[in-house]
C-alpha cells in the first residue's frame, strides 16, 4: 500500500474489502466484540498468574491549555453544611477528544449515511443512538490483552510525532515478544504520548501524533482482533491519506464493527510488563451504561 498515494478512494475500497457487515446477522450490534466468547474469556481469565492490577486510564485533566474544562469535578454545598454527615459531588465530562481515557462506541462515526452493519445515522436523535450505543456493552469487557510497546520496540522514550507504525512493525513487535495476536484479542499501541508530553509539552495533536498507518488495517481484520486501543487517537495524524482525516477510526468503528480505546495511559502496565517481559494480560473494563451514549469514559484495568 503506497501511503505517498492513498487517497479517500482507498479507504472506500477498504470499507468494503474488510467489511463485518452481516457476519453475525443483520441486525447485530456487537461487532467485534462477538469474538470474546466464553472460551476467550476463560483463556483470558487463566493468564493472571500474581494478581496484580494496573490502571491503564488516564488521572482526568480538569482545565486544557485553551481553558476549556473536558472534566469538571465540583463539590456540591451540602457537603460544607454544618450539620453535614457526608461528602457529596457531580462530574461532568466532555470525553471525546485528547485528553480523557474513553471507548468509543459503534454509532460514534458514520460512513456515507450510515454506521455499522448498515444502520442508518437517521438512528441518531436528540436523545441519543437508537442503535449501536454505548449500553450494548453494559456487560463489560473481559479479554486478553496485547501490548504492543513501540517505542520499547526501536530503544526511544517515546515515538517522534511524524512516526506511522505499519504493519511489519507490528510482526516485529510479536516476534520479539514471543505473543501472537489471536481472535478476541485487544491489542494496545503505546506511542509513549505521556512521556512525550512531560519531555515537549503541548503540540498540536492532529498535524504531530504518532499512531497506526492505515497499511495496519487488513492486518488487523486478519488476526480478528475484538478492540483496538492506543494511548492517543491510535490513527497517525495526519493520517497520509488525502482527504481522510481518521482513516483507522473510520474502518475499523463503521466497517469493522470494532471498538476503540482512546487516550490510554500505558506508562505504568508498560513499566509493569516489561519488569516482568510478560506483554499479555487479562483486560477488563466496564463502560458506564448509560442508553444512547456514543462511548464512555472508561477505566480499563490489566490484570498480571
Amino acid at each position: 500500500m503506497n501511503s505517498s498515494s492513498l487517497t479517500s478512494n482507498d479507504i472506500d475500497k477498504l470499507m468494503t474489502s474488510l467489511s463485518n457487515w452481516g457476519r453475525w446477522g443483520k441486525c447485530d450490534q456487537l461487532g467485534t466484540i462477538n469474538l470474546i466468547t466464553a472460551e476467550k474469556r476463560k483463556q483470558a481469565a487463566a493468564l493472571v498468574k500474581e494478581g496484580l492490577s494496573v490502571s491503564m486510564a488516564h488521572d482526568a485533566i480538569k482545565v486544557e491549555q485553551d481553558g476549556s474544562s473536558p472534566f469538571e469535578h465540583k463539590m456540591l454545598p451540602e457537603s460544607f453544611e454544618p450539620d453535614a454527615t457526608g461528602a457529596t459531588d457531580m462530574f461532568s465530562v466532555s470525553y471525546h477528544g485528547f485528553t480523557t481515557t474513553h471507548m468509543d462506541a459503534l454509532c460514534y462515526f458514520f460512513y456515507k449515511g450510515t454506521m455499522y452493519n448498515g444502520f442508518s445515522k437517521e438512528e441518531i436523535t436528540k436523545s441519543g443512538a437508537g442503535k449501536l450505543s454505548i449500553n450494548t456493552l453494559k456487560n463489560g469487557i473481559f479479554t486478553r490483552a496485547l501490548l504492543m510497546d513501540m517505542p520499547q520496540l526501536w530503544d526511544l522514550e517515546y515515538l517522534p510525532g511524524d512516526r506511522a507504525i505499519y504493519p511489519e512493525d507490528l510482526e516485529v513487535w510479536e516476534k520479539k515478544t514471543g505473543s501472537q495476536v489471536g481472535s478476541g484479542d485487544a491489542i494496545l499501541i503505546r506511542t509513549g504520548r505521556w512521556a512525550r508530553q512531560r519531555v515537549e509539552g503541548s503540540w498540536e495533536i492532529m498535524k504531530n501524533s504518532s499512531g497506526l498507518h492505515v497499511s495496519c488495517l487488513p492486518w488487523l481484520k486478519k488476526r480478528d482482533v475484538a478492540i483496538v486501543g492506543s494511548d492517543l487517537a491510535t490513527d497517525v495524524m495526519p493520517s497520509g491519506v488525502k482527504d481522510a482525516l481518521l482513516p483507522i477510526h473510520q474502518v475499523l468503528i463503521v466497517g469493522m464493527g470494532t471498538p476503540i480505546l482512546d487516550v490510554l495511559d500505558l506508562e505504568a502496565v508498560s513499566e509493569v510488563a516489561g519488569a516482568r517481559k510478560r506483554w499479555e494480560f487479562l483486560l477488563t473494563l466496564a463502560p458506564l451504561a448509560v442508553p444512547g451514549a456514543t462511548g464512555s469514559p472508561v477505566n480499563p484495568i490489566a490484570i498480571f
